[in-house]
């Protein structure tokens, strides 16, 4: 006899991963830092590696007191997690259960209707605009009596587009005060100019919540380590869904390294920003309407039903990048990647 899975479970397609990279090519599917870790931080890892047959402080809170310092909030308002995604499962399972619904934007992560459903809950998908973006007018239409959470990713993944900070001021203001607000800024540190101020707008609004990663801008992507900043009793929830003493010391350390040398990582994210805009402009200028990018990605527009055709375009190019049935994120890495990159994407072009 076969062990019965909840339907909600057996139902989730898994998450997928990239695939690995043909040899000699590039890996362009994950958003991972192409820069090494900075020197301090394999040290800090190093040191601590001498004491893993101790658990972890619980809660991290040399970590929890050095990103009070660095974003200026009370410690209590700060939750550590096993990367950004895993907070965002957490307070989505604190949240919603069966019979609720959580709003989104679609197409963003493609793990959120996993998270919501694991949980027990109806994802409740709203489309993009034309310009890949949040449509937060229809996504504030979509709130019921029903909606337990709604989630805005800014710069969004996959496509790259921020919110406007206007809008989004208009969109809380429509949304209920006992709905539960996530506002993911995985990318946030690729934004250039202005933006979204979220720490400032957590301390108006009681039902925001902002999650941040070390995955991405500081390259720590192996260790998963992520933070949450919002009022301390969602916060309390979202921990009672998490395992205890899951967040590593070696994590932890090594955040607190990327934060005390944060001057060394904000150059090297100029570096990839410059990088990704002078992608971006090359895409363009070669035809291919890619929206302007926002994080450390680009969006490629594709068709439904295209998916292994691209898949052998990119395999042809020497490129892995994550394949959507409505488009491609191809990751900004190593410079000499480009001109792969471009070639790949006037070959997808030809298809539409």
């Amino acid at each position: 006899m076969t062990v019965r899975l909840r339907a909600e479970i057996a139902a989730v397609p898994p998450y997928q991963q990239g695939r690995p990279a043909p040899e000699g090519g590039f890996k362009l599917s994950s958003n991972e830092n192409p820069f090494p870790p900075l020197p301090a931080v394999v040290e800090a890892v190093q040191r601590e590696a001498l004491r893993v047959n101790r658990y972890p402080a619980p809660g991290a809170p040399a970590l929890k007191a050095a990103l009070a310092t660095e974003l200026g909030v009370d410690a209590e308002r700060i939750l550590i997690g096993d990367g950004s995604a895993s907070l965002l499962q957490q307070l989505i399972h604190a949240v919603a259960g069966p019979g609720d619904e959580v709003v989104y934007a679609w197409r963003s992560f493609d793990a959120y209707p996993l998270f919501v459903r694991t949980g027990g809950a109806t994802p409740v998908e709203v489309p993009v605009d034309a310009d890949h973006a949040h449509d937060l007018d229809a996504m504030a239409d979509a709130i019921t009596d029903r909606t337990r959470a709604v989630i805005v990713c800014s710069p969004n993944n996959p496509t790259g587009t921020v919110v406007d900070p206007a809008a989004l001021d208009a969109f809380i203001a429509r949304v209920p005060s006992d709905v539960l607000i996530m506002l993911d800024e995985a990318y946030i540190e690729f934004v250039q100019g202005p933006k979204v101020d979220g720490i400032a707008l957590q301390r108006a609004h009681d039902n925001l919540v902002v999650l941040r990663t070390f995955s991405k801008a500081h390259g720590l992507a192996a260790l998963r380590v992520g933070f949450a900043v919002g009022d301390p009793g969602v916060l309390r929830g979202a921990d009672l869904t998490g395992v205890p003493l899951s967040q590593t010391a070696l994590a932890s350390s090594a955040a607190i390294a990327a934060l005390a040398h944060r001057d060394e990582t904000y150059a090297r994210i100029e570096v990839l920003v410059a990088q990704r805009d002078a992608l971006w402009q090359r895409l363009v200028d070669a035809g291919v309407p890619v929206p302007r990018p926002f994080a450390n990605f680009v969006w490629i527009p594709s068709r439904a039903g295209q998916e292994e055709a691209i898949h052998d375009i990119l395999f042809a190019h020497r490129i892995v990048a994550k394949v959507f049935a409505d488009g491609v994120r191809i990751s900004v890495g190593e410079p000499e990647a480009d001109d792969h990159i471009v070639a790949a994407a006037v070959d997808i072009q030809a298809l539409q």
